[in-house]
């Protein structure tokens, strides 16, 4: 995807990582689970994981998370798949609606 749009997944500047752009394609570039939060969110943190590890880093190193959602009504379905993720890890969190499309 980041060929075709023409931005960096992630960038280094110093000892930080700023990871971003992450929507859940799949690597045949379709989204993944279309209309389940759970599996969207699952999928954006499995490629930020690979980021972050390719890059030398983990998810234990995330220090800020932002999520977009379409309905904020579905923010409960994110954040358990969130905890799946992070654990014990507290990174500074926004969650917020975007707009409609």
């Amino acid at each position: 995807m980041e060929k075709i749009v023409g931005f960096s997944r992630a960038v280094r500047m110093g000892p930080y990582i700023s990871v971003g752009g992450t929507a859940p394609f799949g690597p045949d570039g379709e989204t993944v689970g279309a209309g389940d939060h759970a599996a969207q969110t699952r999928r954006c943190l499995e490629i930020i994981q690979d980021t972050l590890e390719r890059a030398g880093s983990g998810i234990e190193d995330v220090i800020r998370n932002r999520v977009l959602l379409t309905r904020i009504e579905d923010w409960e379905a994110v954040i358990k798949v969130r905890a799946e993720f992070f654990g014990k890890v507290r990174p500074v969190d926004r969650s917020c609606r975007s707009a409609d499309s």
